[in-house]
This record gives structure tokens, sequence and C-alpha cells, in this order.
């Protein structure tokens, strides 16, 4: 898992609702905010671009439209407010 002080704010409610929402056997969160700097929807302080690979139970079962749609309701607000792009890798175990 991603440990949350190698993210900013943005970042750990990104982590702290995918815990709590899907318990995941295995979760990282990467802030790809940098490569995008300059580029629309980039925000100038950062934490505008992530990429989340889950691993959870919870997605046993559905489709990977299913499982995206799933992840995208749990962060509703963060994309509403500041999040421009997350890129998802999302599967069951195994």
């Amino acid at each position: 898992m991603t440990p949350d002080n190698a993210l900013g704010p943005v970042g750990q409610r990104i982590s702290a609702k995918l815990v709590h929402n899907f318990s995941p056997q295995a979760l990282e969160i990467i802030d790809e905010s940098h490569h995008h700097a300059g580029h629309a929807g980039a925000s100038a302080n950062g934490e505008s671009h992530f990429r989340v690979r889950i691993v959870a139970e919870a997605f046993r079962g559905k489709s990977r439209v299913e499982q995206h749609r799933m992840i995208n309701a749990a962060l509703a607000e963060e994309l509403r407010e500041r999040v421009h792009a997350l890129a998802i890798q999302s599967s069951a175990p195994g």
C-alpha cells in the first residue's frame, strides 16, 4: 500500500476513502500531477492527476466498468472539487 505520508492531503483523502469503502488487499496511489503541469485541468497546487491501483474482494464478479463506477462514486467529492484525472487499475484478488 502507498504510505499516506508520501501523499498530499488530496491523495490522503483518496486513500482513506478507498480503504474505508473497499478494504483493499492492495492499494497504490500515485500522484502524477507533475507530469501534467501546464496542461488543461492541471492545478497550480498539484494533486490534480492520480493513478490508483487497487485489489479488493468488493470487485469480485464485477465488470471493469462496474468497478470503475464504484471507485468514482466513492471519490465523487474529490473528482468534483479537485481531481481532474483519475487512472484506475482495479481487480479482485487472484
